[in-house]
């Protein structure tokens, strides 16, 4: 009868280091909120600002504005930091804007325009340029209206904006909202009557979800 063969465990390598782990956010203490570096892109609005567990837009990720109709305000939410950006050299794309943006008030608002690019597309190449250009570690920043977007190509195009280092906005239909989504942070728009509009936070990463709205601007 032939010897059975021996066993022989397989090496074990060192252990991961938890209080790297920590320090690094990628897993935290359990009953505890993980820390979050306030290294956000600033919005330009303070209020905002303090609002969001970053400091600003969560940086190379995806934000979604879900808005009830077009112009209710969303571009005039953007445009300070779509300025600062184009200020300093960084390319903007807007991928298939719904409308032509009106050139003489993005320049009066402060954007560069010499950084400021536009993709026509229609509605299935629009998914696939947006996906690009966040991907491209070309652009500062991408705009997109995706019109057809299921949860697997929201996940795309967070990952594309990781991996680009960019930041993404997904302008969508409110609709949309009941429906979980991989995006960092979600704005929803809501009325607020004579004081303007008002945006609520229905979900950031890294931080609870505030109560307090952002209201003030108008469209």
């Amino acid at each position: 009868m032939s010897a059975l063969p021996s066993i022989v465990p397989p090496s074990i390598g060192a252990l991961p280091d938890i209080d790297a782990m920590l320090s690094a956010r990628t897993v935290w203490r359990a009953g505890r909120a993980p820390a979050v570096a306030a290294d956000g892109e600033s919005t330009g609005h303070a209020v905002l600002d303090a609002l969001l567990p970053q400091g600003g837009w969560p940086r190379a990720a995806l934000t979604e504005l879900l808005l009830p109709a077009d112009g209710v305000g969303e571009l005039s939410l953007l445009l300070p930091t779509l300025a600062r950006l184009t200020q300093a050299g960084g390319i903007v794309a807007l991928v298939a804007p719904p409308y032509l943006p009106y050139a003489p008030a993005w320049q009066a608002a402060g954007v560069d325009l010499r950084h400021l690019e536009i993709i026509q597309a229609d509605a299935r190449g629009a998914l696939w340029a947006f996906e690009q250009c966040l991907r491209s570690a070309a652009c500062a920043a991408v705009l997109g209206w995706p019109l057809q977007a299921d949860a697997q190509a929201l996940r795309r195009l967070q990952v594309a904006a990781d991996s680009g280092d960019c930041l993404g906005f997904a302008f969508r239909d409110a609709k949309h909202a009941v429906n979980p989504s991989p995006a960092a942070l979600r704005l929803e728009y809501v009325a607020a009557g004579a004081d303007g509009n008002a945006w609520h936070v229905r979900k950031c990463r890294g931080g609870n979800v505030p109560s307090q709205a952002f209201a003030g601007l108008r469209a």
